[in-house]
């Protein structure tokens, strides 16, 4: 039996010129591949607050405890109410 050689998926993304160029221009500056600016982009959208990058639950947890202390009750509904309008697509 002939052996089947594994091949690998090759996927293509065509957007706008100028829009590639800024991608580029942005990975250049940061010294990364444009794929890994296209990665955090992709992440900043689909993922705003950040909550899964958490690496210490409790240093997190306390951070927010200490942060909820100093915030108004008026900026905490106010921070809810623009939470939930992101959210509603």
């Amino acid at each position: 039996m002939a052996k089947t050689s594994a091949k690998k998926e090759k996927w293509t993304l065509s957007f706008d010129a100028t829009l590639k160029a800024l991608v580029v221009r942005a990975a250049r500056r940061r010294h990364v591949y444009p794929v890994a600016v296209l990665e955090e982009l992709v992440t900043k959208q689909f993922n705003p607050f950040g909550h899964t990058e958490i690496t210490d639950s409790t240093e997190y947890v306390k951070a927010l405890r200490r942060e909820a202390r100093k915030q108004t009750d008026q900026a905490f509904l106010d921070e809810l109410r623009t939470w939930r309008r992101q959210r509603s697509w």
